[in-house]
């Protein structure tokens, strides 16, 4: 039986969302967590992969057991194994076909960046020490929506099958006086792709790339000819979102949940 997990996660502490040998990420803790629950080999696949140091106020992961549990206790017990800058907000059962990472349709993140010292902001945003003309990173984020071929902003070495990736929107927001918010959304994303978008955008804020100069970067399918990749602090992982058919069984999933449990609750 297969049940999703929405958790959400301070990234600062960690080397990325991916268990890697002799490091500490967030699926790892969650294994060891499932593992300790459940007193079984089970393990999670998350819906994508965050980098060293980004965050995600919305991950979405799956796991299998071979019986019914009980979400909400689930969830709650999930929660208290877990450290403190690691939230299970959620568990939910879904059909047993539905997969956190190729089902999911579209990812959504966003990157802060403060314009004045902040000792709060300073693990949650990219300090910059210029003014930036955030109508022209505009211009040029709009441009990104006509491309598909996202090379120029690949990591050199990935793993990748494909650099194709299909954004649905890419926009700087202003959220307060001196912090803005770039906003991008897309079916899929390559590793670094959004941290080399947005150091190259705030090429364009600082002058010193032409809004439509982004186009010749796209074209020349070389990372080196894109701007540099923004600290990871700035970035996190938003949103995932499922296709209706998905979201209908776990609509349906979750309904059956309730009537299961109640009589479980009443009882105790």
């Amino acid at each position: 039986m297969r049940y999703f997990i929405t958790l959400s996660f301070d990234g600062s502490g960690y080397h990325g969302w991916q268990v890697q040998s002799g490091a500490v990420t967030v699926q790892g803790l969650l294994n060891q967590a499932l593992q300790r629950l459940f007193g079984a080999e089970v393990s999670c696949v998350g819906a994508g992969r965050t980098d060293a140091g980004v965050h995600a106020s919305k991950m979405v992961a799956h796991f299998d057991v071979p019986h019914p549990i009980d979400t909400v206790q689930t969830a709650y017990r999930l929660g208290r194994m877990l450290p403190s800058d690691i939230d299970v907000q959620r568990v939910q059962r879904v059909a047993d076909d539905v997969h956190a990472r190729f089902t999911a349709t579209w990812r959504t993140y966003h990157y802060y960046v403060t314009l004045r010292k902040n000792p709060f902001r300073r693990h949650y945003a990219m300090r910059l020490p210029w003014m930036l003309d955030f109508e022209k990173m505009n211009e040029a984020a709009r441009l990104l929506l006509d491309i598909r071929d996202f090379t120029s902003f690949a990591k050199l070495g990935g793993d990748q099958k494909t650099n194709i990736c299909h954004l649905r929107y890419a926009r700087w927001v202003k959220v307060e006086e001196d912090v803005w918010r770039f906003e991008i959304s897309a079916d899929r994303f390559l590793r670094n792709m959004v941290r080399a978008v947005v150091g190259t955008l705030i090429e364009v804020g600082r002058g010193r790339i032409s809004p439509s100069g982004v186009l010749s970067i796209i074209a020349a399918h070389d990372r080196c000819a894109a701007g540099e990749s923004v600290p990871a602090c700035g970035l996190f992982l938003v949103d995932v979102g499922y296709p209706e058919a998905a979201l209908l069984a776990l609509a349906e999933s979750g309904a059956a949940e309730l009537s299961q449990d109640a009589p479980q609750s009443h009882s105790s």
